[in-house]
């Protein structure tokens, strides 16, 4: 891979369950969440703190607290559960009956948001709001870059949100089906949806102008903008598959593909903070770097089990990873130049 001076330091960990997300707090704090209901967090000498955040059930989504040096979970008896990245918690909600799938926080607003059945519930210094409801159980959340509005994913489309002024009549960008996952360029110009006909679809915010990237074999679940939001890939790949959003946009233009796996799709993907590069994961485990300036994908480390999360650190220089057979680890990018 161009640009890397010494290969990446992986430390593994055998973590008996399915790993269902990976993230860091602010002062690199590394968290792992399981489908056993236990919270892992790992430190920065690498030892393993293991938490029962919720007995008999699963985590299912997890987030950094912009509040502090903590976690939150979202688990599937309907808790959101604040846990301290030096031990000790406490529950911050309880909805009887959901499932917490999708959870997101933004540090600068201090924000965090998560989704409960067919509404959104976003919390910060101001209070609790309750947004919605939606026309269909929320699929997928996420905060503009600036952290003033929440999109959620939907069937039907996507609902946009002054979530600090729940009064206020949302925006909504329509297009048929189901929408599975969604995701802000950090430019805030475009929103994306994956869509259950396997397909993406992007709006343009300023015009609602909109454009469909289809043909996927599989429905993709992770969108991933690279860090000027000129260009989107995504998971359900079998190759890293990027459309350029420089000028008019990518419709009726092909994607640039490179690295593709013979017999393996991307599962996971996500984009570094500081630089034009993808970290992908794969169903046969692999992680790869792609760089689409050079169109290469570099081996990083090959996993037991299907990747099912992937992390940067507001560096980019470390990422974590998880897979459904229980593996985890922490990668360290050394030599990347800036």
């Amino acid at each position: 891979m161009s640009g890397t001076v010494r290969p990446p330091e992986i430390r593994s960990f055998d973590l008996g369950a399915f790993v269902t997300a990976a993230a860091f707090t602010p002062k690199g704090a590394a968290g792992f969440a399981l489908g056993s209901g236990a919270l892992v967090v790992a430190d920065a000498k690498g030892e393993l703190f293991s938490t029962e955040v919720n007995e008999g059930g699963a985590l299912l989504s997890l987030a950094a607290d912009p509040a502090g040096e903590a976690f939150l979970t979202g688990d599937d008896s309907g808790k959101v559960v604040r846990i301290h990245a030096g031990g000790g918690g406490e529950t911050v909600e309880i909805v009887k009956g959901k499932w917490i799938e999708h959870l997101v926080a933004h540090a600068g607003r201090k924000a965090f948001a998560f989704a409960a059945g067919k509404e959104a519930v976003a919390i910060d210094a101001k209070g609790r709001r309750a947004l919605g409801p939606h026309p269909s159980t929320i699929a997928g959340l996420a905060f503009s870059p600036d952290g003033s509005r929440l999109a959620a994913a939907h069937y039907g489309g996507a609902t946009v949100w002054v979530h600090d002024q729940p009064a206020s009549a949302p925006r909504k960008l329509a297009w048929k089906g189901s929408h599975v996952a969604i995701a802000y360029a950090p430019t805030a110009k475009f929103l994306a949806t994956a869509t259950q006909e396997n397909a993406i679809h992007v709006w343009r915010l300023a015009n609602s102008r909109d454009m469909q990237m289809q043909g996927y074999v599989a429905k993709p679940k992770w969108l991933a903008w690279n860090m000027d939001g000129q260009s989107l890939t995504s998971s359900a790949t079998e190759a890293v598959t990027v459309w350029s959003f420089q000028g008019d946009g990518p419709e009726g233009k092909p994607p640039l593909e490179f690295g593709p796996r013979e017999g393996a799709l991307m599962s996971a993907v996500v984009a570094h903070p500081r630089q034009a590069l993808f970290l992908a994961g794969w169903d046969d485990g692999a992680i790869t770097l792609a760089d689409p300036k050079i169109k290469r994908a570099g081996m990083v480390h090959r996993g037991h089990g299907k990747i099912s999360a992937l992390a940067f650190d507001a560096t980019g220089d470390r990422a974590l990873y998880g897979t459904e057979g229980g593996e985890a680890g922490l990668i360290t990018l050394p030599g990347l130049n800036r």
